[in-house]
């Protein structure tokens, strides 16, 4: 089964706003075997809108518009689709009643505009919209299925997982479906392809999606099959064979993120985490805090940024500092040992340092843009990573020294370093 997105917003079309919906889209899509073959910007024009529906519905079975579901007069999915089906919108007396409701639980007056959004499609289903005033539409007919959803991700989100979804697995497929996450670190997607190429390749049955990020590769391996529970099984032999070629690298067999593998890690050995961060400014610290429950393994940090607050508020000798300069594997060294005793001294607490040059160009002392040193310290010693990391920018430089940080962290608790 095919799909086209369509997101919709002349704002899209600026560099100030990117359009994310589709990437959250395609990835739950992709789950139920269904393919995302285009996806289109339009801008706010309802004839653009109405032809970019009536193409679509032409080359996939599934089209889902985003946004343009507002009150405003430049919102106009609702119209563009109505004359891309040849349908007309009628106004539901309960999506008025909903909406005034929803207003005056703010304390506010609807405005008269707002009853654009009780237009519906007709014989369209309403999907219900708690998050926000703008319900959406799901259509159905011979020519197939045309969805109308709200742009704020906060609102399309829980309206495709709750609503959209369970309609999808209700089409007739002659198919069933079963995917497994692979998520792997410290590697380059041209490696990880390179050795689970040959692998993924020798399987018609399952397809691999390869989604690269700085040092963090996700590999969506799909079986497909007349059974699920066959499905599943061609999944999991094909993520196997890849997860021994690439042995430790994979840190994760679903969809979760190093820093909440790493935090499992941590609660299971009952010991807290201290960073001394200097190029990251705090983005390890922000990785880690973002996973819910953190505050029971993570202590704190320092954004050590300068010589100054190294020796200070650390407590790293400046004498090491002056023989060995701050960007060195010693500094590193000394960051992580005094993180760990910070946060809890030597058997209670593991500590994390991040130190080099983030760019651009080379610093005062002559060491090169991209290069990084990483240590993980704990009770039995202090492992120590350099990288160099060529190429890319500053903002690349600095998200793979926190994953590469992260990643010796995950393998100094695994006993692998």
């Amino acid at each position: 089964m095919e799909a086209v997105i369509i997101a919709v917003g002349s704002e899209l079309l600026t560099p100030a706003r990117l359009d994310t919906n589709s990437l959250f889209l395609t990835e739950r899509l992709a789950r139920r075997g269904v393919e995302v073959i285009r996806k289109v910007v339009v801008g706010d024009s309802q004839e653009r809108i109405a032809a970019e529906i009536r193409r679509g519905r032409e080359e996939a079975h599934i089209v889902i518009v985003t946004g343009g579901l507002g009150p405003t007069l430049d919102d106009l999915s609702r119209e563009g689709a109505a004359v891309a089906l040849g349908v007309g919108l009628v106004e539901r007396p309960e999506l008025v009643e909903w909406l005034e409701r929803r207003f005056a639980s703010f304390g506010r007056t609807m405005a008269a505009n707002n009853r654009r959004q009780a237009l519906m499609l007709e014989g369209a289903e309403t999907l219900p919209n708690p998050n926000g005033t703008a319900p959406g539409q799901y259509f159905a007919d011979d020519g197939g299925v045309l969805m109308l959803l709200p742009g704020p991700p906060r609102e399309i989100k829980p309206m495709f997982t709750a609503e959209c979804e369970p309609r999808l697995d209700r089409i007739h497929s002659p198919y069933k479906y079963y995917t497994v996450t692979l998520r792997v670190a410290g590697l380059g997607e041209s490696d990880v392809d390179h050795r689970v190429g040959p692998i993924y390749s020798a399987e018609s049955r399952a397809d691999t999606t390869i989604l690269a990020g700085p040092a963090d590769i996700q590999l969506h391996v799909r079986g497909k099959a007349a059974k699920a529970d066959e499905a599943k099984q061609i999944a999991q032999a094909v993520a196997e064979k890849m997860a021994a070629e690439l042995g430790a690298n994979v840190y994760a067999w679903e969809d979760e993120p190093l820093e909440a593998v790493v935090g499992k890690l941590l609660r299971e050995r009952g010991l807290q985490l201290g960073l001394a961060e200097s190029c990251t400014g705090g983005l390890i610290a922000e990785r880690v805090t973002g996973i819910a429950g953190s505050s029971d393994y993570f202590s704190g940090g320092f954004v050590s940024y300068s010589e100054r607050a190294k020796v200070l508020w650390l407590g790293v000798s400046a004498s090491l500092i002056a023989e060995h300069g701050m960007v060195s594997e010693q500094t590193a060294r000394a960051m992580a040992e005094r993180a760990r005793d910070h946060a809890g001294g030597p058997t209670g607490a593991v500590g994390v340092s991040v130190t080099g040059v983030a760019g651009p160009g080379p610093d005062a002392a002559g060491n090169p843009d991209g290069l990084v040193f990483m240590a993980v310290a704990d009770e039995a010693d202090t492992v120590v990573l350099r990288r160099e990391f060529r190429g890319g920018g500053r903002d690349r430089v600095r998200q793979l020294a926190a994953q590469y940080a992260l990643d010796l962290l995950r393998r100094r608790l695994l006993g692998l370093v």
